[in-house]
Parts: structure tokens; C-alpha cells; sequence
């Protein structure tokens, strides 16, 4: 069985779109969408595109503001 990396990854470091789509139980692409359309805070990382990462403060506002309680995702944030 696979841990849930969100719960593995060291507390404040910002977290992986697919981290954030298997907390929340939903495709990447949804994640990728909440993020290019500004729900979800995000910035970029490496050389050319580089890939996103998503600060653990901005993924507990994107819960907050639709009230969706941590406790119920079983992840550390």
C-alpha cells in the first residue's frame, strides 16, 4: 500500500499537483485548472516550464474558503 506522500513530505515544504489531487480525490487536471484559473496559489520551479508546486499555506486557503475540514483529507499541513 502506498502512503499518502502529502503526510510524508516535510512540513512547509510546498507540495506536488499530484499531491494535492490524491488529498483531495480528484484528477490532476482538476488541480491544474484550480490553478491556472487562480483558485489555487501556485509558482514554478526549474529550467523551461519547470513544474508547479502549490505552498501548503495556499492549499489551506483553497480548503478554508470552501470549507472543506483537513481532518477529513487525513493529511499533515
Amino acid at each position: 500500500m502506498q502512503e499518502n506522500s502529502i503526510a510524508s513530505s516535510p512540513l512547509g515544504s510546498p507540495l506536488k499537483v499530484k499531491d494535492v489531487a490524491a488529498a483531495l480525490g480528484v484528477d490532476v487536471s482538476t488541480v491544474y485548472v484550480a490553478v491556472r484559473t487562480g483558485l489555487i496559489a501556485s509558482f514554478r520551479v526549474g529550467a523551461g516550464r519547470g513544474t508547479i508546486r502549490i505552498p501548503r499555506s495556499a492549499f489551506q486557503q483553497y480548503l478554508a474558503d470552501r470549507g472543506i475540514p483537513v481532518e477529513e483529507l487525513g493529511v499533515e499541513l
